[in-house]
C-alpha cells in the first residue's frame, strides 16, 4: 500500500484550517527532498507557517508539498516529499499530529510489504499448535 502520510496531512489541514486555526508544518529540514531555507532551521528543523494568508500556492500532493512563502521579507520556493513532514499543529492550541518515521522505499519503488498475517497464520499452524501470544493494549497517558 502507498503511505497515508499525504491523506493525513490532507486532512489534518483542511481540519485546522476549519476550525479558524493556523496550521503549521514541522519539517526535517535535512530530508534529501526538502527545499526549505536552512538560515531558518534549527536542530535540522524548521516549522512552516502553511495557513492560506502567508502562503501561495499550496499544493499537497501524494509526492510533493509545494508552496511559495517570505522568510526575511524574501520569497522562497518549498518542496518537500510528505516522508520530511514531521508533524502538522495548530499554533493556538497544540493539537494536531506527530508522524512516525516510515521505512523508505524499496529499489523496485514499492514499499516494503508488512508481514501478511494470514500467511504468518498458516505456518504457525504448521509448526504445531502453539498459540501465538494475545495481543495486549496500555493506557498511555
Amino acid at each position: 500500500m502507498t503511505s497515508n502520510r499525504p491523506y493525513l496531512i490532507r486532512a489534518i489541514y483542511d481540519w485546522i484550517i476549519d476550525n479558524g486555526m493556523t496550521p503549521h508544518l514541522m519539517v526535517d529540514a535535512d530530508h534529501p527532498s526538502a527545499v526549505v531555507p536552512m538560515e531558518f532551521a534549527e536542530d535540522g528543523r524548521i516549522v512552516l507557517n502553511v495557513a492560506p494568508q502567508a502562503v501561495h500556492g499550496i499544493h499537497i500532493g501524494n509526492d510533493r508539498i509545494r508552496f511559495s512563502a517570505r522568510f526575511g521579507g524574501k520569497p522562497f520556493a518549498i518542496e518537500l516529499a510528505p516522508q520530511a513532514v514531521l508533524g502538522l499543529f495548530a499554533r493556538e492550541n497544540g493539537q494536531g499530529m506527530l508522524f512516525p518515521d516510515e521505512e523508505p522505499r524499496a529499489q523496485d519503488g514499492r514499499e516494503d510489504a508488512p508481514m501478511d498475517l494470514a500467511k504468518s497464520a498458516a505456518d504457525t499452524a504448521e509448526q504445531g499448535d502453539e498459540k501465538p501470544p494475545r495481543p495486549r493494549l496500555r493506557v498511555v497517558k
